[in-house]
């Protein structure tokens, strides 16, 4: 892969993330070494729906029509990854490797009058330490196990892949729920293991973060407690080599939600992936499988309004090249699936999302790389019926 491209993706990766590593602006500070690192990225976005306005899909991720009978749309706007602003602070002391990260998302965009609407988001603030002859803890919240590589391994982390299209949304989907599920921002205690020759494991317990479609106001107007029972449990097991990694990796929760009425279930899934590199060639595999753990979100329709879950599946093939220019060309296809539950029949929801990517990332400068991707996407419901959204994206990405 050029060494250019390499940086930038390595940038995404701390970005993403980050634990010690140092790859921004490095201060001393006395007994500390600060790291200002982050992105500034902006992407003109054209968007083309289905000529219908017929009612969305369930869980669907492509358009249709705005009630004006508009089958397009345009934004400027950050792609997958949100303007990104990271402070990371290390140290050693009494014989271990101690750091703090905490970071800020700001937006590039909003869609109101003034340009005043979107605050920042706040997606890291944990702390680490440990030493490489036994590992390292890292308490705080970051990215999630489950799905993180899948994420990471995405070249449109340096676009835009699936768009939601709004001005002033703080980030699109890149290939979230077309291909994998979103590892979100948890907060977390972690152990990961010293590297054996290659390998490397990782475990912690999470926050139950609650599923996007509780009603919390519902929930204390009907005189109950909000609660879930246990903490979520992620791990993983990595092979790093010469030419790539593989790995495998899993979550385990009890999702609460009102669908209906104030119910749980068990939410599980399991992954395995590979990211290889054969000198400018670069290929990636990834596969899913879950039960009640639904798509797009972890937890996001996972189950029916009586707590019967759903079993979902999906992944994702890409491959990229860097031509002699130091261009990299890629092209991505990328699918998740949906199934009713036992006994249900719902029209409306869906079955597939899928994506196709063909993107170019050329690196102008050592951190500025320039982008022109276009992402078809195809919604399906349980009855066939389907929605497809077309989008064009040109704009530009700096990690510093």
């Amino acid at each position: 892969m050029n060494k250019k491209i390499s940086a930038a993706v390595a940038s995404a990766a701390l970005v993403l993330g980050a634990t010690s590593a140092n790859a921004g602006i490095i201060i001393p500070a006395g007994e500390w070494t600060l790291d200002v690192n982050g992105n500034v990225n902006v992407y003109a976005t054209m968007m083309n729906h289905d000529d219908t306005t017929a009612t969305t899909i369930t869980g669907g991720i492509a358009g249709v029509q705005d009630p004006f009978g508009e089958d397009k749309n345009q934004s400027i706007n950050t792609g997958l990854l949100p303007a990104w602003l990271g402070f990371t602070g290390t140290t050693r002391q009494n014989d271990l490797d101690v750091s703090f990260t905490i970071s800020m998302q700001p937006n590039v965009s909003t869609n109101v009058t003034t340009g005043d609407q979107a605050g920042p988001l706040w997606r890291q603030a944990f702390l680490t330490f440990g030493d490489k002859s036994w590992g390292s803890v890292k308490m705080g919240k970051d990215l999630g196990i489950f799905a993180g590589n899948a994420i990471l391994s995405d070249m449109t982390l340096l676009g835009v892949g699936g768009s939601f299209g709004n001005s002033g949304a703080p980030t699109t989907l890149g290939g979230i729920g077309t291909g994998y599920i979103y590892p979100a921002w948890k907060g977390q205690i972690t152990y990961t293991t010293p590297n054996f020759n290659g390998f490397t494991a990782k475990v912690g317990i999470f926050n139950p973060n609650q599923v996007a479609d509780a009603d919390q106001a519902a929930i204390t107007a009907a005189g109950l407690s909000a609660y879930q029972d246990r903490f979520g449990v992620e791990g993983q097991l990595e092979y790093a080599f010469d030419a790539g990694k593989v790995w495998v990796s899993g979550a385990s929760y009890k999702v609460q939600s009102d669908l209906g009425a104030l119910i749980e279930w068990d939410a599980e899934a399991l992954d395995i992936g590979t990211s290889l590199n054969f000198g400018n060639l670069g290929v990636v595999a990834y596969y899913y499988n879950g039960d009640g753990v639904g798509t797009t979100s972890y937890g996001v329709l996972g189950a029916t309004a009586g707590g019967v879950a759903r079993e979902s599946d999906g992944g994702y093939v890409q491959a990229t090249y860097v031509i002699p220019s130091g261009t990299k060309l890629g092209v991505a296809y990328g699918i998740s699936k949906l199934d009713e539950a036992s006994g249900e029949t719902n029209a409306d929801l869906v079955n597939k999302n899928r994506r196709w990517t063909v993107g170019a990332y050329h690196p102008l400068t050592k951190h500025l790389n320039l982008v022109a991707e276009y992402n078809s996407i195809t919604s399906e419901a349980q009855d066939n019926t389907e929605r497809e959204s077309d989008a064009l994206s040109l704009g530009a990405i700096l990690f510093f």
